[in-house]
């Protein structure tokens, strides 16, 4: 019998918005009341200079300060979603793997652009930790930390993928969420071969209506992706966003809020620990955990009947339907999570 392949076109926003109900959002992983009123204020601001054509160059240059690059080495995107789509365009390889389970929209990009992938499948008795990728791939695309396994993969790790001649895509849109973002390459220039940076604003600014990403990567390559892009691919307010949230003052918020995610994170992993029939497999570092519970789907349906939703995992490669991904949240929603949780597994 043939596999059902997984909906790569499937995100977590489907989860909340599916039939109307207001549903506490577990599914999605943009930090709740974001954005801050500051940023707020700030991107309310721009809104007199809509008139002029956007001027790309105060924010890229605060972007490459922020990770100690050359402004060439910078792209600013609408969104990571941008940037997936400009990679699968521009780049031509022979070989092409995307490491899973994770986001899902590199490889929908790829496929799009005519591109045929492979796939490389972490298990889940190995934590998810990376595994060998063949030697004759030329592109691969992991993310880090990743989407929806939580897990961080060791710098050094992911840096042993660089090749001459292969180029690596490393999608951090979550490592803002990783106190210290310790586990970063993007501020490494010095790997073989062509070393790709992926990041949002979106998790943590709550920024996902603004679209709002970018690239770090060698500057020819930069030049070719932006080559590609439309005129005037990053609006104005979009802009403002990202050169303020790559100041000193909101990367000091975006730590603090990393540092408090991880306290919500783990009285999450310990309410969760209650329940016998539910596994967790690696150790989670982001804002969201993956859990494996027998007849998950069922149990997502009856938490939506209880006012959650949660993210089905059966449309990632290498998952199935007895897995569910969980937003961290405060402590509080946590609680009135897990007493729901704890009525739907009850009633089984």
């Amino acid at each position: 019998m043939t596999a059902i392949e997984p909906d790569l076109r499937h995100h977590g926003d489907a989860e909340v918005r599916a039939d109307g109900r207001a549903l506490v959002d577990l599914a999605v992983n943009v930090r709740t009341g974001t954005p801050p009123a500051w940023l707020r204020e700030h991107l309310a601001a721009t809104l007199g200079d809509l008139a002029a054509y956007p001027d790309q160059g105060a924010a890229r240059a605060a972007v490459a300060a922020r990770h100690r690059r050359p402004v060439e080495e910078v792209l600013l995107t609408s969104g990571a979603a941008e940037a997936f789509v400009l990679l699968a365009r521009v780049l031509t390889a022979r070989h092409i793997v995307v490491v899973h389970p994770q986001f899902t929209e590199p490889e929908a990009a790829l496929r799009d652009a005519g591109h045929r992938v492979h796939r490389v499948l972490l298990t889940p008795e190995e934590g998810f930790r990376l595994a060998d990728v063949p030697e004759e791939a030329d592109l691969v695309v992991l993310g880090n930390p990743t989407n929806p396994t939580s897990v961080l993969h060791p710098a050094g790790a992911v840096a042993a993928l660089a090749r001459p001649g292969r180029i690596l895509v490393v999608d951090e849109a979550f490592m803002d969420t990783v106190p210290g973002e310790r586990e970063s390459l993007a501020s490494v220039r010095d790997l073989p071969g062509r070393v790709v940076v992926l990041r949002s604003l979106t998790k943590t600014w709550g920024l996902a209506g603004l679209r709002i990403g970018y690239v770090l990567g060698p500057a020819p390559l930069i030049a070719d992706l932006a080559a590609a892009q439309p005129l005037w691919p990053v609006s104005t307010p979009a802009l403002a966003a990202a050169e303020i949230c790559s100041g000193p003052a909101a990367l000091a918020e975006a730590e603090r809020a990393a540092a408090e995610l991880a306290l919500w994170r783990a009285y999450l992993l310990k309410g969760l620990a209650a329940f016998p029939a539910l596994r967790i497999h690696g150790e989670p570092a982001a804002s969201f955990v993956l859990v494996r519970l027998p007849g998950a789907a069922a149990v997502r349906e009856r938490l939506r009947e209880h006012g959650f939703a949660v993210r089905r995992g059966d449309t990632f490669p290498g998952l199935g339907e007895d897995w569910l991904r969980i937003a961290v949240r405060d402590e509080e929603t946590t609680d009135r999570f897990l007493e729901a949780l704890g009525a739907v597994l009850g009633s089984d």
